[in-house]
């Protein structure tokens, strides 16, 4: 890198913290976005090109970033979608046999601006005593900086959905079944497990349910996505027409639209799971899963009709999973895929295929 970049991240309330740039410059001088916290050890690059982040800041726990380049294969999407990055150290090197390249470049190449050298223990803690809140970091003062957090939107009031999703149908993989995936601002990884099971079209957010149903799917895939499930667009007024015509599998924001669907309602935690290390038990048989989590917004607890709770975080009691009694349909909040994260809930797709053989002989 050629010159110290001066910068501070401010948040909304004031809280000041100094650093230097790192990647792209911000656009207009400013970075701004809903700052959050995520506890992977390993995985940067598939947090970054998680589509599920757009609208927010990521900060990482893990001190040392970088170390291990990037490469392409371990892209989760055409790009990052994030507004920005928070670093306590960016690695001066990188050394890994799969590497392509430094991180620093990657997020120049994408337009990604980022800090470093942030106290990321004093601002996680900070987080996780006020909540999660808009933030803007740059060369400015800081109080323009506090200006740009404070008029910052964030992941409210907006579908961003639409920004992430295809806007075009696609068919990957080459599985005996034939899945429609719901298109909310899918992960690469999910679509390989899928491609295992099933050839899957993957259409965007607004298709209608009777578009879907034209395809004549053995079953329907929700995947996950940014922002509130209230603001996702059309996809929570066609699911109805899908339910009980068609097995359905939801993960994250999948998970919570089908929820709201099912006359659910849900609501905003205050800093929400970000990480890789989030244990959820499955109520049913009391085994435990370390799961990788990523989501602002949750499903209330006893607020879904007619379902069976199957998964529930150990850390707070937050409801990570349900079965619908009277429908063939699931869902889940955390990530069985894993990019990156444990391979523990894996099995939840072979899960999928078993539902939908089952609903395809018994019609």
């Amino acid at each position: 890198m050629s010159g110290i970049r001066e910068y501070q991240l401010v948040l909304a309330d004031g809280e000041v913290f100094e650093g230097e740039g790192i990647g792209a410059d911000p656009i207009d001088g400013v970075a701004s976005g809903e700052v959050v916290f995520n506890t992977v050890l390993t995985g940067y690059q598939e947090v970054l090109t998680d589509p599920s982040y757009a609208g927010q800041i990521i900060t990482f726990t893990y001190p040392h970033i970088g170390n291990c380049g990037v490469n392409a294969i371990d892209d989760e999407s055409t790009r990052p979608f994030c507004r920005g990055v928070v670093v306590r150290d960016l690695a001066r090197r990188h050394s890994n046999w799969r590497s392509e390249g430094d991180l620093d470049t990657f997020l120049r190449r994408h337009g990604v601006a980022g800090i470093a050298g942030i106290d990321t223990r004093r601002l996680t803690r900070h987080i996780r005593e006020a909540g999660s809140m808009a933030g803007a970091f740059g060369p400015a003062d800081a109080a323009e900086l506090r200006a740009e957090a404070e008029g910052e939107a964030g992941t409210a009031g907006g579908d961003l959905v639409d920004l992430v999703s295809t806007k075009r149908s696609y068919v990957v993989g080459d599985g005996p079944r034939n899945v429609v995936a719901f298109d909310l601002g899918v992960k690469s990884t999910m679509l390989r497990h899928l491609g295992e099971l099933a050839t899957v079209t993957v259409v965007p957010a607004d298709t209608s349910a009777a578009d879907v149903l034209a395809l004549e799917p053995d079953g329907v895939f929700l995947s996950n996505g940014p922002g509130d499930p209230e603001d996702a667009g059309s996809i929570v007024a066609e699911l109805p027409a899908l339910l009980g015509r068609v097995p359905i599998f939801g993960i994250c924001l999948g998970h919570q639209v089908l929820s709201l669907a099912l006359g659910g309602r849900t609501f905003k935690m205050k800093f929400g799971h970000h990480g890789g290390n989030v244990p959820v038990q499955d109520t049913r048989t009391g085994k435990v899963e370390i799961t990788s989590q990523n989501h602002n917004f949750a499903v209330e607890s006893g607020s879904v009709p007619d379902v069976t709770e199957t998964h529930v975080c150990l850390n707070d009691g937050a409801l990570e999973g349900l079965v619908a009694n009277e429908v063939p349909a699931f869902s889940v909040q955390y990530h069985p895929e894993a990019g990156p994260g444990p391979h523990d809930s894996r099995y939840l797709f072979d899960q999928f295929a078993e539902l939908m053989d089952a609903h395809a002989q018994a019609h």
